[in-house]
């Protein structure tokens, strides 16, 4: 690091150049609310599309048996597990959206920002279902209708919670934080 820039971070608070500079690039809220919007609607979109075509009929074959559309509505989580607690997950689902926009407020690093969106975004689509599908009362059956073979049914929310949990882990293993800084251990 030069001097100019350890000088330009001691400017901020005292903070190393690093975290400056950081800062200075600005906060990734709107790439945040971007990708969230994104998935949210594309969730919903496929959902509503999936329920109006595809509900009470046999499921459609896209790749053979190995992935087919099979419209199912669960109560419960991942791979039917739960389907009693639907208020828990419902509770866990509004508990991620309140973390995540707590984490946006020292949000400055774009896969962060991505990561966050697909946790939110996903998190709102099986939040919705939950809220607005029967029976109602925060139990509602979420729509799952990508069936792998072997696999679960599930949805573009279910897939998206999932690619997001895994840019975290792998984030955190790189030692980026969201502030957009690398920790160095």
């Amino acid at each position: 690091m030069t001097e100019a820039e350890q000088a330009a971070g001691a400017a901020v608070g005292g903070r190393d150049g690093e975290t400056a500079a950081v800062e200075r690039r600005g906060r990734r809220i709107p790439m945040l609310l971007a990708v969230t919007a994104f998935v949210y609607l594309l969730d919903l979109g496929s959902k509503l599309l999936v329920v109006a075509k595809l509900e009470d009929h046999d499921p459609v074959e896209l790749i053979g048996t190995w992935l087919r559309l099979r419209v199912l509505r669960n109560r419960g989580a991942a791979f039917g597990f739960g389907e009693a607690m639907t208020i828990v997950f419902t509770l866990v689902a509004a508990a991620v959206i309140v973390v995540v926009i707590r984490l946006a407020r020292r949000l400055y690093s774009a896969p962060w920002a991505i990561a966050l969106g697909l946790l939110l975004g996903g998190a709102l689509g099986n939040l919705t279902d939950r809220v607005f599908r029967s029976p109602g009362g925060l139990q509602g059956g979420v729509v799952d209708f990508i069936a792998a073979e072997s696999f679960a049914v599930f949805n573009i929310a279910d897939s998206a919670i999932c690619c997001g949990c895994v840019l975290l882990v792998f984030l955190s293993f790189r030692g980026v934080e969201a502030d957009g800084t690398v920790r160095k251990d």
